[in-house]
């Protein structure tokens, strides 16, 4: 690939996560450490940055996947190769350089010019001193091949990247919730069996392979590492993929309880291009007058002795939806995001449930009915 295609491939895939981005290069600079005009520069492919970490670090900001972000390694590659000058190529010939003419000494009596190694009529053996020159080439050409050799094959080492810190805070994540800890729809390719106790949910849906139906509930736990605080900026969701609702049955797990208490929370409606979390007051009824629970407001300080629970509530009706969480951080001069999946790391995953006929379980005859079957509607 030419120098100028190579530089301009890179430059117009890191254009394309700042575009998808939609943040301003001032912004995204102060969320990677680089200045407004640097970031620029890489977009316009003036300039190949150095070191790939950082190139790496705003892929995963605009929400970049693995695949993506292996070809974004790759193109770097390339590009960061075509700016710095070509090294020779292992096995050509350097031209001959002419020896000069030793200068002969003042001496009593005249001694023979020491020129014989240039006389092409000597035996061989009397060039013995002519070996200092093939032995450089052959000396140069081995370490040419020895560095070749070690590029193929340690490609992921070639060059070492700078060692960041860790992120100054933690974070846990339940995604398997129930609606007031009553009952949650999961949709099921197959009958399942019976449904779970609340605590063994999530073992029971991964067994069956089951969807959330309609609604994901998600409650994220965030401390700092220390005692300095951590301040949490904003908290953002990044669908990765999305394709038309599962056509699966829908299973109810509920028994028609209910609670008092409303807790403050995230709404997310997945349906949305570009979801948000829309932070909402909860409701405490429990009382004898009920009282307000304030939405959590950004920005929010959280530490190691005082950390803070977000729950977060996301719907789909008209999608299949995956995605993730992404949480703002700022902490004694540092800022980044974190992207928070379920316990396994995976995205969360949503599906509309609207029009599937949905069961409820049977405790006497053991068995999932229909709202139908039951008599009473879904």
């Amino acid at each position: 690939m030419p120098k100028d295609a190579a530089v301009e491939e890179f430059a117009g895939l890191v254009r394309a996560l700042k575009a998808r981005d939609g943040r301003s290069y001032e912004a995204l600079g102060r969320r990677l450490s680089v200045s407004a005009s640097t970031l620029h520069r890489y977009c316009s492919g003036a300039t190949v940055p150095e070191e790939f970490a950082v190139v790496d670090r705003l892929a995963l900001l605009c929400g970049a996947d693995e695949e993506e972000r292996r070809a974004l390694e790759a193109a770097w590659t390339r590009a960061d190769g075509a700016r710095r000058p070509a090294a020779p190529e292992p096995g050509a010939e350097p031209e001959p350089v002419s020896e000069p003419a030793p200068t002969p000494e003042a001496a009593p009596a005249p001694a023979p010019e020491p020129v014989h190694a240039r006389v092409p009529d000597l035996p061989p053996a009397r060039r013995g001193r002519r070996w200092g020159w093939p032995g450089l080439v052959c000396g140069a050409l081995a370490v040419v091949g020895a560095v070749t050799l070690g590029v193929v094959l340690l490609p992921g080492k070639a060059r070492e990247r700078a060692v960041e810190p860790p992120v100054p805070l933690t974070w846990t994540v339940a995604s398997d919730l129930w609606k007031n800890g009553c009952g949650h729809t999961y949709l099921v390719e197959r009958t399942p069996p019976p449904p779970p106790e609340a605590a063994d949910a999530r073992s029971w849906a991964v067994a069956q392979g089951a969807v959330d139906g309609g609604e994901t509930l998600v409650r994220v736990s965030v401390q700092g590492r220390g005692a300095a605080a951590v301040v949490l900026q904003a908290l953002h969701v990044r669908v990765v993929e999305r394709g038309a609702p599962l056509p699966w049955a829908a299973y109810r797990t509920d028994d028609g309880c209910g609670g008092a208490v409303t807790p403050r929370r995230f709404e997310v409606d997945l349906d949305r291009p570009r979801p948000v979390a829309r932070s909402l007051d909860g409701y405490d009824a429990s009382g004898q007058e009920g009282r307000t629970l304030p939405a959590v407001s950004f920005p929010y300080a959280v530490s190691a002795a005082e950390p803070e629970e977000l729950l977060v509530s996301a719907g789909a009706a008209g999608c299949d939806c995956r995605w993730y969480l992404e949480l703002e951080w700022s902490s004694q001069g540092r800022w980044g995001t974190v992207r928070i999946g379920d316990e396994d790391g995976a995205p969360f995953r949503t599906s509309g449930a609207k029009g599937r006929p949905v069961h409820g379980y049977d405790s006497v005859e053991r068995a999932w009915i229909t709202g139908q079957e039951s008599g009473q509607s879904g």
